[in-house]
């Protein structure tokens, strides 16, 4: 079986992978990934689950203040994904890419609707930009108008459809030439695509791609089969060398972000729950939920390593990756154990973050947790720690319960591993 997952299934696993969509894709949205976290600090800082606080921030007029931080950083998402894709994949094929990046930002807010419907009166305001739309709601529209531009762009400059300067000319003023033809040629046709959505659709690029792909990718994302495919993939990846978690949290990091902007704007309005359209898996199902102490959930091999562990080779082990453990770094043990290509410990390296993924679901679903605030914290963020920054105190100590099943999970499992080492050790 090894060797037929090997041969036949990773080699085509990671060809998909490296596509320059995929590529393109996963490193041009990770651009958006520190203003997620600048957005989420604000977040918490507005609607911190502390009711003196909370006064606080309401009474002294500073909850204003932090939802406009919010709104220009969090809330800018697909914007951001936007450029950041067609930028990648300019300039991965070895051409300047921000000329393409402003391109696909230009038609991105072109293809967008340009008025907005205010709250209170419902009257409709013109020359105003929709800040969901920029956001959450326009992520799956922003990823197709920059990968479309990033090919769309690279095909004129292959084929050398530009105006070309002199060599005497700067190389900024000639950057700017050599962008005139393509984005000319991307820009229009971006209006045209506006105008046939107008004349006989009535609606925009934009609004159309939310209501007919992405609202149906968000519901299957947030569903329980989203969470079998975050909770078995990742691990079962890993378990064949390939990094299960950079693969998947490229493929579905857009809708997960979308499902995270979803939920903080509800906890913004205070009306986070499933029955306003609040969403379960989300960015921090993935970060803190089904990958927390790193993928596989391997707290509970850490704990065996260092307090019941006989043979040397895992007390050595222990010590070495105990403090990167705390931060979610779990390599050492992954390569170190090994855990890859190792069937017994394959496991439990699969049952724990299935049994941690769907607890949560279902504990969200039927209300015993709390949903997700949308708040995204690093990746590197203790646990117990993360748990009360993504859910108050309930899913700190949700947490903490997680915790203590990787532990009685893995034991049996280690105890064995470790009972084969220290009778290696000893008769060598």
């Amino acid at each position: 079986m090894n060797t037929w997952i090997n041969e036949k299934v990773v080699p085509r696993v990671m060809k998909f992978v490296a596509t320059r969509p995929i590529v393109s894709l996963k490193n041009g949205m990770i651009y958006s990934i520190p203003f997620i976290i600048i957005g989420s600090v604000f977040l918490i800082l507005g609607n911190l689950p502390v009711q003196s606080w909370a006064d606080w921030v309401e009474s002294s007029g500073l909850k204003v203040f932090f939802g406009q931080a919010y709104n220009a950083s969090f809330k800018l998402t697909a914007m951001i994904a936007a450029l950041g894709i067609a930028y990648t994949w300019v300039k991965d094929e070895g051409y300047e890419g921000m000329p393409a990046a402003l391109t696909s930002l230009i038609s991105f807010i072109l293809l967008m609707n340009q008025s907005v419907v205010a709250p209170e009166s419902q009257e409709v305001v013109a020359k105003a930009l929709n800040m969901e739309t920029l956001g959450g709601k326009g992520m799956v529209a922003a990823i197709i108008i920059g990968l479309l531009t990033g090919w769309i762009y690279t095909y004129f400059l292959k084929k050398k459809i530009t105006i070309k300067l002199p060599d005497s000319v700067p190389a900024n003023v000639a950057n700017s030439f050599t962008a005139l033809i393509p984005s000319f040629v991307i820009i229009s046709g971006s209006l045209v695509v506006f105008i046939l959505f107008e004349i006989f659709g009535h609606t925009t690029f934009v609004d159309f791609i939310y209501s007919t792909i992405q609202i149906p990718l968000q519901g299957v994302t947030d569903s329980y089969g989203g969470v079998l495919a975050i909770s078995l993939l990742v691990p079962g990846l890993w378990l064949f060398g390939v990094h299960g978690a950079a693969i998947i949290y490229g493929v579905m990091l857009p809708i997960l972000t979308a499902n995270s902007n979803a939920n903080a704007e509800l906890a913004q309005q205070g009306q986070l729950g499933l029955e306003h359209g609040g969403r379960i898996v989300t960015l921090a199902m993935m970060d803190n939920i089904i990958d927390l102490t790193g993928s596989g959930f391997t707290i509970g091999i850490v704990v065996f390593m260092l307090f019941f562990a006989k043979s040397t080779q895992m007390k050595a082990l222990g010590r070495i990756e105990a403090v990167p453990a705390i931060f979610n770094i779990n390599e050492p043990i992954l390569f170190g154990l090994p855990l890859v290509m190792n069937p017994l410990i394959a496991v439990p390296f699969v049952l724990v973050p299935f049994l941690a993924g769907t607890l949560t679901y279902f504990g969200q679903l039927w209300g015993l947790l709390p949903l997700f605030n949308g708040v995204v914290v690093p990746w590197t963020t203790p646990a117990v720690i993360s748990g009360y920054l993504i859910g108050g105190w309930e899913m700190a100590v949700w947490q903490a319960i997680l915790l203590v099943i990787s532990v009685l999970v893995y034991f049996p499992f280690m105890k064995k591993q470790d009972s084969i080492l220290y009778k290696q050790e000893h008769s060598a």
